[in-house]
């Protein structure tokens, strides 16, 4: 009973998430953490960072990728299977219904510039949720140096993102290996 009880809050959950989240992938990260962190207690805000890298880091979207690591923790294959069913249903019927009656409504004055708020918000989501993950995530000199060696490459030098988590990962590992009493803080 338990088993089918999570099975059915896990996709419920995210589908709410799917639901109600405009702006794809990232404006959901917000929605996520507090789904997943406050409500239900399944992760704490150091697992949440780490289940976002890892999303991040894997072909396809965050939101999709977030959701099946988040339910394979909770409930194994079957969790995954339905917090990533819960999570795609919602946007594979809005864009049905879309395309069955854009055409008709694409010119529309009111749904243009409705969509001019939406995008506006789902930057201030964006945001959010960076400013969270930054909280986080970068709690010393050491992470500031990392987050601005990050920003240089990535902005100033065009390097690849991926390659920016592997050196990130890469650096990690070195500077906890040589001090090991940083790494007590890494959780």
């Amino acid at each position: 009973m338990k088993d089918k009880r999570l099975l059915s809050t896990l996709f419920w959950t995210f589908f709410k998430i799917g639901s109600f989240t405009f702006g794809g992938g990232y404006a959901m990260i917000p929605l996520i953490e507090r789904e997943v962190v406050d409500t239900h207690h399944w992760v704490s805000r150091e697992e949440i960072l780490d289940i976002l890298a890892v999303a991040q880091s894997l072909p396809g979207a965050i939101a999709i990728n977030s959701s099946t690591l988040i339910g394979y923790k909770m409930a194994g294959k079957t969790g995954a299977l339905i917090s990533t069913l819960g999570m795609v249903l919602p946007s594979f019927l809005i864009i049905l219904l879309i395309a069955m009656v854009f055409s008709a409504f694409q010119e529309n004055e009111w749904v243009r510039t409705a969509f001019v708020g939406i995008r506006a918000a789902v930057v201030g989501l964006i945001a959010i949720a960076g400013y969270n993950m930054f909280r986080a995530a970068v709690k010393d000199k050491i992470g500031v140096g990392i987050l601005v060696v990050t920003l240089v490459l990535l902005f100033l030098l065009d390097v690849h993102p991926i390659l920016l988590l592997i050196g990130g990962a890469g650096f990690g590992i070195l500077l906890y290996t040589l001090f090991p009493e940083k790494g007590r803080g890494a959780r």
